[in-house]
């Protein structure tokens, strides 16, 4: 069979996960998985662990912003560069 473009690889595991919410109660499983997505903040301010809970927990929570808005950023940007061309006649982007 040939390999897989990262573009299937990515359709492939949407399927997959479509397959199992389509059977499966996602609210069992968000609780674990915020928090071992928070978790993953609090080890990169605190990578050591030696930061009182309230300080890490007010770190972590800036690391989690400056994360989403860097992704915002991102997407800001390739829409933005993805226009460039698309201009019709009055300033509006098709």
């Amino acid at each position: 069979m040939p390999e897989l473009t990262p573009e299937q690889r990515s359709m492939r595991g949407r399927l997959a996960a479509h397959a199992r919410w389509a059977r499966e109660d996602p609210e069992h499983h968000l609780p674990k998985a915020r928090a071992a997505f928070m978790d993953r903040f609090s080890r990169e301010v605190d990578p050591d662990g030696v930061l009182p809970p309230a300080e890490r927990e007010r770190r972590a929570e800036h690391a989690r912003k400056r994360y989403f808005t860097a992704l915002a950023f991102k997407s800001s940007r390739a829409r933005s560069s993805g226009r460039k061309g698309l201009r019709r006649e009055g300033g509006r982007s098709e």
